[in-house]
């Protein structure tokens, strides 16, 4: 499951809606929607996330968190390091070969120390 398929199936089910009556209503298939719940589909597109958005009634920071979600929710991801400290290369090797063994108590700490590192975009 991605962080987006988690947040779109506690806001659907927090509104009690099944999977069909949502697909139904922002005119999608029941199908796409398991997908995303899953993280069979990766990041939706930002007329779906628009979509979303409104079925739910989601304003200011819930809409920002959704769409922040959905940008983070590849559940395939290719990292380049051509050219970074050959330490970089090491970290993300290690990473994708033991991310499947982290415990959550470990993810959570990994996310908190990436958190820490400040965006140089």
């Amino acid at each position: 499951m991605t962080p987006f398929g988690e947040r779109l199936r506690t806001l659907r089910r927090a509104k009690g809606v099944s999977q069909a009556e949502m697909a139904e209503a922002i005119h999608v298939s029941p199908a796409y929607l398991s997908a995303l719940e899953h993280g069979k589909r990766g990041a939706p597109s930002w007329a779906f996330i628009q979509k979303v958005i409104q079925y739910f009634g989601l304003i200011w920071d819930e809409a920002e968190a959704l769409k922040d979600l959905a940008l983070m929710s590849r559940p395939k991801v290719s990292i380049d390091t051509s050219g970074l400290d050959p330490r970089a290369t090491e970290a993300v090797n290690l990473l994708a070969r033991r991310i499947g063994r982290l415990t959550e108590r470990e993810l959570a700490q990994l996310l908190a120390l990436l958190g820490e590192v400040p965006a140089r975009d």
